[in-house]
């Protein structure tokens, strides 16, 4: 009755394309529904992923991992060199050195620096443990250097920029103990010695995922500039038209009735004819006050306006900058500039800077996906789409198999497999009622592939949501003084 059911996997390129499903097989019993009841370790199945395991290892670039030749002189057949591959990538050897740096970030973090080259014990202590964790660096980079070769290879160490990192930060630990050592004078030892802090930046080279969101980063730069420019076009014209709105606005304030003091008062406010007005007693002047914060949030020149629109968009008190404009100038107004500079400035562009690192973090994840660094991600995203498949099958066989006489499917087998002989079915005793139970299955199975189609439908989908919509807006239109008629409208749409 139903046509085969077709695989709906989407390949990403042609490595990733999963060959052709076997071959379906009996349909499973109708209760067998549950995951955990589907036999999964089927040859058939394994060999669908083996195949697709095969396609995706073909992809892999055909450079040869490691170099024939490392430093001139030594080969891949070298015992050194083979010792030094496999002990610099054994997983344990990772762990170690990612070890030492968190241990070496603890070191820098417990050290207290002193001036005129004063110490601690405890600054002592740390001093020669320094020693020990330049130790363990070193030799990570020679195994490295023996393994990989120095920078002539495609896969040299150097060849990637967080093994140069690394090399860098070795070198001038031996730099800085050296000056140490023996007290070369004319050389600033402190500033070597501040290097240090960029140890932990090491952790990167170990840690895959802080690789792709440095790389993203980095490679975001020229987009970020871009967006600066756009950042500094939205500020320079807010700036102007705040420049022409507002300029001189924010200096009449409260003083005595004819002398030039300002009463006592917690905060100085601004003041206007069309703002806040004074209390008796009180006459509002412009006689040479600065300003609110001391003068230098306003829109008396160009260059204040551009700090005053950049808080703005940094949203950092824009609301008090408003309060203090309405005070000046009245409400009517002023929240149309600011609003709309919050909106534009700080929701729009702003955010802008979020969509550029994003776009250039999924590239980066790509490029990782493609060197391999997501394959177990992959390999578990295929077998999970295989299942799925595997599901939709059999709720299909399901409802197909509910239209069937029962025959089939009721069926029992012995040990052989060959169907066990039953004495008496309800078919031979009672007919009629067999005819009344047929109809009821095949009207059943019937209603739900009608009922299936309607819910699936994208005309019921927009019935619901304008359902949804409409109890919104009667929800919303519930107000403080609603007339009786109103709560009881409400009243009849929230019952249950």
């Amino acid at each position: 009755m139903f046509s085969p059911l077709q695989y709906s996997y989407t390949a990403d390129d042609e490595y990733d394309a999963l060959p052709p499903l076997p071959p379906q097989m009996k349909a499973p019993p109708k209760k067998a529904a549950h995951l955990l009841d589907i036999p999964t370790g089927n040859n058939a199945w394994s060999a669908v992923l083996q195949q697709a395991e095969i396609r995706r290892r073909k992809r892999r670039q055909t450079t040869p991992e490691h170099p024939s030749r490392a430093l001139f002189c030594l080969s891949l057949d070298n015992k050194l060199r083979r010792t030094c591959i496999k002990l610099v990538e054994w997983k344990p050897f990772e762990y170690l050195v990612l070890f030492t740096i968190f241990c070496n970030c603890a070191a820098l973090a417990l050290s207290t620096p002193l001036p005129h080259n004063d110490t601690t014990p405890t600054n002592s202590v740390l001093e020669q443990i320094e020693y020990i964790f330049l130790a363990i660096f070193t030799l990570e980079v020679v195994l490295k250097i023996i393994a990989y070769g120095l920078c002539l290879h495609p896969n040299a160490y150097l060849r990637s920029g967080w093994n140069l990192l690394d090399f860098i930060i070795v070198v001038v630990g031996f730099l800085s103990v050296i000056l140490i050592r023996y007290n070369v004078q004319g050389f600033d030892v402190k500033s070597l010695r501040a290097f240090r802090v960029i140890r932990p930046l090491k952790l990167v080279n170990g840690v895959p995922s802080l690789q792709i969101v440095l790389n993203s980063i980095l490679r975001a730069m020229l987009p970020l500039l871009h967006i600066a420019l756009l950042v500094l076009f939205v500020i320079t014209i807010y700036a102007i038209i705040g420049l022409e709105l507002f300029c001189g606005k924010m200096h009449s304030t409260c003083y005595i009735n004819g002398t030039s003091k300002m009463p006592q008062v917690d905060e100085i406010r601004p003041c206007g004819e069309k703002g806040r007005h004074c209390p008796p007693g009180e006459e509002c002047k412009d006689i040479g006050w600065e300003g609110p914060w001391h003068g230098f949030i306003n829109f008396d020149n160009f260059g204040l306006a551009m700090l005053t629109v950049f808080q703005c968009i940094t949203m950092e008190g824009w609301t008090s900058i408003l309060y203090k404009m309405n005070d000046a100038i009245g409400r009517e107004w002023a929240w149309i500039y600011f609003v709309s500079l919050i909106i534009i400035g700080s929701f729009f562009v702003m955010n802008l800077v979020l969509g550029v690192l994003s776009g250039e973090f999924s590239k980066e994840r790509e490029k990782a996906k493609q060197r391999g660094d997501f394959q177990k991600l992959r390999e578990i995203q295929i077998i999970d789409e295989s299942f799925r498949n595997y599901m939709a099958w059999i709720r299909k066989a399901e409802i197909g198999n509910d239209t069937n006489d029962g025959t089939e499917n009721d069926v029992t087998l012995d040990a052989s497999g060959d169907p066990v002989k039953k004495e008496g079915t309800l078919e031979t005793h009672c007919g009629w009622l067999y005819d009344k139970l047929r109809y009821i299955r095949v009207f059943h199975a019937y209603s739900r592939r009608r009922i299936h189609t309607m819910v699936k439908s994208q005309t019921f989908y927009w019935i619901v949501i304008a359902l949804v919509l409409m109890n919104t807006a009667v929800l919303a239109s519930e107000y403080y003084g609603q007339p009786q008629w109103l709560t009881d409208t409400q009243g009849m749409n929230t019952k249950e």
